[in-house]
């Protein structure tokens, strides 16, 4: 009988612990394993870094090709306007007028000049920064470039080859230098531009040129005839370029054209994937009147 009732407290005992401990302690909650969870994110992330790296090679491809063209202009450009030129009048205008070079079209060949042509972004480059300086004169008041361009980093000497002094401002840069007769001074374009920027002369205010500064080298500017090239660009990838006119009639000045084949945009920007050693004529690129403000 004492046996029984011994036994009975025992169980009532054992029984009493179990149900107070079922609030907190029944089952211990497994707990994350903080290493082994760092060690799969770490995989994880590695697979996916070397996934991008190889889906970047892929795309850069290799070697080196060009890409050239012929800017014309299809409309009738009409007779130049003539400049206002009331300062420094013994000097500026003096050995031939000055008229606006907004517009510049061979007679002959219909050849448009002044049209920039640059790639927007490019994976590599294949030659270094030029150290030789790339001269931007001045004369009879005018700047004998009316669109230059220039590789960021690359010295520009501006030059002042009249009898009369000049003050030279690049827009979007620090560079506003009074330049002596005579005189130069050397500019290193420490940014790229969007777009061209205008060059002006703030004693002289109908002289403006426009410039534009690449990291990677990779624009041109047309010629008198409207001929441009490009070399040494990354082939075996897809490449957009920018192209831009001072009257041009889009945002920006960005040139639009029809031209379905390179994905030409209203934005002025087309396609291209050069293969190496390639050298594509894009031919003759007709630039309707329409896309140009006269």
């Amino acid at each position: 009988m004492i046996a029984m009732r011994f036994t009975s407290c025992v169980f009532l005992v054992l029984l009493a612990s179990c149900c107070g401990g079922c609030g907190q302690g029944r089952l211990a909650s497994p707990r994350p394993d903080d290493e082994a969870a760092k060690t799969i994110r770490a995989a994880i992330g590695g697979a996916s870094a070397a996934a991008d790296v190889a889906a970047e090679s892929g795309a850069a491809g290799t070697g080196w090709a060009t890409l050239k063209g012929r800017f014309v202009f299809a409309g009738d450009p009409g007779q130049p306007k003539a400049l206002v030129v009331d300062k420094d009048t013994e000097v500026c205008g003096k050995s031939s007028k000055l008229y606006d070079r907004s517009l510049r079209v061979d007679s002959s060949s219909k050849g448009l000049a002044g049209v920039v042509v640059f790639v927007r972004k490019s994976s590599r480059v294949k030659s270094a920064v030029p150290e030789t300086p790339l001269v931007f004169d001045q004369k009879n008041c005018e700047f004998l470039s009316p669109v230059f361009a220039a590789r960021v980093g690359q010295p520009v000497d501006v030059k002042n080859s009249d009898p009369v002094g000049h003050n030279t401002n690049v827009a979007g840069t620090s560079f506003n230098q009074l330049i002596p007769s005579g005189g130069s001074t050397i500019f290193k374009p420490a940014g790229e531009t969007g777009m061209p920027v205008m060059v002006t002369c703030n004693i002289h205010p109908w002289m403006k040129a426009y410039a534009v500064f690449r990291k990677d080298g990779y624009v041109a500017v047309s010629a008198g005839d409207g001929s441009f090239q490009i070399a040494d660009l990354p082939a075996g990838e897809m490449l957009e370029f920018q192209v831009w006119h001072e009257r041009s009639a889009g945002p920006n000045g960005a040139l639009g054209l029809d031209k379905a084949d390179l994905k030409w945009t209203p934005k002025g920007r087309f396609q291209v994937k050069l293969q190496e050693d390639e050298v594509k004529d894009l031919g003759t690129l007709e630039v309707p009147a329409a896309a140009i403000g006269t």
